[in-house]
């Protein structure tokens, strides 16, 4: 199965979209059946014959039962589909928001994202964490979808359907996922050049793990680590621009066009998930980053590679 199959839902709208789609399949996959078994009929029952005379045949007006038939079924039909895709829509495009309830902004850029957690002051990057949702108890998360310069598209088939994030026209969704694991999907609106590469992690946590991941996320960066390497590739970091995009609390760097470098290696990948967060990928990332992500707006600093090697130590305590 696909980690991102529409048939395998997980949250509350993607299960009402699934069964919305179930139903809708059922009652088109009867019309074919009907509709292909007469027609089967009667190419064998009026198939040309040896003896036919070739006459045509009597002409039949005005049948009050067939008339009937083929208008208030298909007005019955077109009905139902209407009605329930009127439910699916309105539960979806209008929730109650329980107590206790987990709102994320989301920011699209090019090319990645950002999200924000207000009532928990944590900014990440990229890898969204929410807590699983107790039926008994649902504790749904739900999303403001903002974008900072193009059309972008949020959708992570297993949890939700697909949201738009359009320039100064916010955006809302939610998702009510059941069970944890890690649930992907990725930029669903062509938003430039490496719109491909602009994924989307989704981490489901059990509410102690979620818990304990907020803690560790409210915490300023570890800066305490010793090292010669560690405090030039600081000086480094804090004296090229780097500092114009990124921010890493507790240091001069306070930018906001990148990612919030904060907690950088708590993060699974870089690159908005278009590599793994490992020493050789980070460096070549600085390095260069073209060689992971050609296009992207993150620019090759020309650093020697003893910078380069000093600046990723430096990044490598940020956990």
């Amino acid at each position: 199965m696909s980690p991102t199959s529409i048939f395998a839902p997980a949250s509350t709208p993607a299960d009402s979209i699934f069964g919305l789609s179930i139903f809708v399949l059922l009652n088109v996959a009867a019309i074919f059946i009907v509709v292909f078994a007469l027609l089967a009929y009667v190419v064998v029952r009026f198939r040309n014959k040896r003896n036919d005379d070739r006459k045509e045949p009597a002409q039949i007006y005005g049948s009050t039962q067939v008339e009937l038939a083929w208008t208030v079924i298909p007005v019955l039909i077109v009905l139902a589909l209407f009605l329930a895709s009127a439910r699916v829509i309105a539960s979806i495009q209008d929730p109650p928001q329980p107590l206790g309830a987990l709102q994320v902004i989301v920011t699209g850029h090019q090319y990645w994202w950002e999200y924000r957690y207000p009532s928990l002051n944590i900014v990440s990057a990229n890898e969204l964490h929410v807590p699983v949702s107790d039926p008994a108890h649902p504790t749904p998360t739900f999303l403001t979808l903002l974008s900072a310069d193009t059309d972008h598209s949020f959708w992570v088939p297993r949890l939700a359907g697909k949201t738009d994030l359009i320039p100064n026209h916010p955006n809302q969704m939610w998702i009510d996922p059941h069970e944890p694991g890690l649930f992907l999907g990725q930029c669903a609106q062509y938003c430039g050049t490496q719109h491909a590469k602009m994924l989307l992690r989704v981490y489901v946590q059990p509410r102690a793990e979620f818990d304990h991941w907020v803690r560790e996320q409210q915490q300023p960066a570890t800066l305490s680590a010793s090292g010669a390497a560690t405090s030039s590739g600081q000086r480094i970091f804090e004296s090229t621009a780097c500092v114009n995009c990124h921010t890493v609390s507790g240091t001069s760097a306070n930018g906001q066009f990148g990612p919030d470098l904060t907690h950088l290696m708590s993060r699974d990948t870089i690159a908005a998930g278009a590599a793994s967060n490992t020493p050789e990928n980070l460096r070549l990332w600085i390095r260069n980053p073209d060689a992971i992500k050609p296009g992207s707006k993150m620019p090759a600093m020309g650093l020697s590679d003893q910078d380069v090697n000093s600046v990723a130590a430096f990044l490598e305590t940020l956990r």
